[in-house]
């Protein structure tokens, strides 16, 4: 009798244990206790970062109006390039990721889900001049040599020439400049005013010399250069003469003393933060979120100005060539819940979410239907990237070749420190391309 009973008391508990366990979230993506379908999103963002902040809220939003939890880890960018693709390669359930866009369709690229059938709804809804306007222009959208939908931006950016209008007043420089001989002509002015002219940190120096690169010979040129192989019918060597072009240029420069005095040391943040912010130098090259970075820094009477890298004599690429870029959210493909992934992206790169993006973070607004609304920071900004006819890669894709990034950018510190005139430094690079 006893035995009777303790059996009935165990299949009792293994009943109610199964009951239990189907109300939980299953390692594919299944029910949570409140019977929502749950979705795993990892993120690129720290958690007391500012787009961490409107992530959460938004999310909070999200599950309140639809039956969907999510599970939102902020891994941090060092957690997430690193941690990301063993997990994806594990099949550990991911169903969302971000990151930037090279980073997410380049190299992560063959664990993207194919997004145009996601897409077709919410384009037919909106209509081209939507959001996906964006998601289908040339900030990247290839994936393996076609134009399929792999990923939705948010956090658009572009990479360029910040300055303070305040400085540029004071030593009478008048509207920002468009040519080279205007920059030069620009630097001039400031430098006899007493003003450091440029600043710039170590982080930037090989998007620096990549986009400086680029406008001489074009980012395919760049890209043939530094990978020593022909790109897209462009041959380019270190041999080239609008290499040397380049590179003298940006000697000449550092021999006018237009570059600070600590740009050989210039450890990130320094430059942006305790040279350019507290109006120590009018111009520092950044992306556009330099002002959410540097917001703790910044001069009471800094008024932001900003130009596209400035056009270069007898270059290739006039200043409509930019790199303008954009985080950017995938879904696994292996998702089990790609409709559910797809919802939320949407939720959060359009309409409050973009809202709250500009207004918390000082990002340039994703959703075309928040067109006008531009930080104040970033207002002059808008004309340079509303003009851009050409995009560029992160750097221009001066940083392909991993082996040969350190000694760039090396060189171009010492380049732009008056260490090296423009022939050493492409010796310094021949010999580092073992040429």
């Amino acid at each position: 009798m006893k035995k009777r009973v303790l059996s009935v008391l165990l299949c009792t508990v293994m009943v109610a244990a199964m009951i239990v366990g189907c109300g939980k979230k299953s390692d594919d993506g299944g029910s949570s206790e409140s019977g929502a379908k749950t979705l795993v999103y990892w993120s690129m963002w720290s958690e007391e970062e500012p787009q961490a902040k409107v992530i959460k809220a938004a999310i909070a939003k999200f599950e309140e109006e639809n039956d969907i939890k999510v599970d939102v880890q902020f891994k941090g960018r060092n957690g997430q390039r690193e941690g990301l693709q063993p997990a994806l390669d594990a099949k550990q359930t991911i169903d969302i990721f971000d990151e930037d866009v090279n980073r997410v369709n380049g190299t992560w690229g063959k664990y993207l889900l194919d997004l145009e059938d996601l897409a077709a709804d919410y384009e037919a809804t909106h209509g081209v001049e939507s959001l996906m306007a964006i998601a289908r222009n040339a900030y990247g959208q290839t994936h393996d040599g076609d134009e399929t939908l792999h990923s939705i931006p948010y956090q658009p950016s572009i990479f360029g020439m910040f300055y303070n209008k305040t400085l540029f007043d004071k030593a009478g420089v008048e509207g920002a400049p468009e040519t080279w001989e205007e920059f030069d002509e620009a630097c001039a002015k400031l430098l006899d005013a007493g003003i450091t002219p440029i600043t710039a940190d170590d982080a930037y120096m090989t998007p620096y010399i990549g986009i400086h690169l680029a406008k001489y010979l074009g980012q395919d040129g760049v890209k043939s250069l530094v990978m020593g192989e022909e790109v897209n019918g462009v041959s380019v060597t270190w041999d080239d003469p609008k290499v040397l072009a380049a590179a003298e240029s940006f000697a000449d420069f550092a021999k006018k003393g237009y570059f600070s005095k600590n740009i050989t040391t210039n450890a990130y943040p320094a430059g942006q933060n305790q040279e350019f912010a507290p109006g120590e130098a009018a111009i520092v090259i950044c992306g556009s979120w330099l002002p959410n970075e540097a917001k703790e820094s910044v001069a009471d009477d800094l008024v932001w100005g900003y130009f596209n890298y400035p056009t270069v004599p007898e270059g290739t690429d006039d200043n409509t060539a930019n790199n303008i870029a954009n985080q950017v959210f995938a879904i696994n493909k292996d998702s089990k819940m790609p409709e559910e992934a797809f919802k939320l992206i949407e939720y959060l790169v359009t309409g409050d979410t973009d809202k709250a993006f500009v207004s918390d973070a000082m990002c340039i607004p994703a959703d075309k239907e928040n067109a006008d609304n531009w930080p104040v920071e970033l207002e002059g900004v808008k004309a340079g990237f509303d003009a851009t006819t050409k995009y560029y890669d992160w750097a221009a894709g001066v940083e392909n070749n991993n082996d040969l990034t350190p000694a760039l950018k090396e060189n171009t510190i010492k380049l732009a420190g008056g260490e090296l005139d423009g022939a050493q430094f492409v010796k310094a690079m021949k010999e580092a391309a073992g040429q």
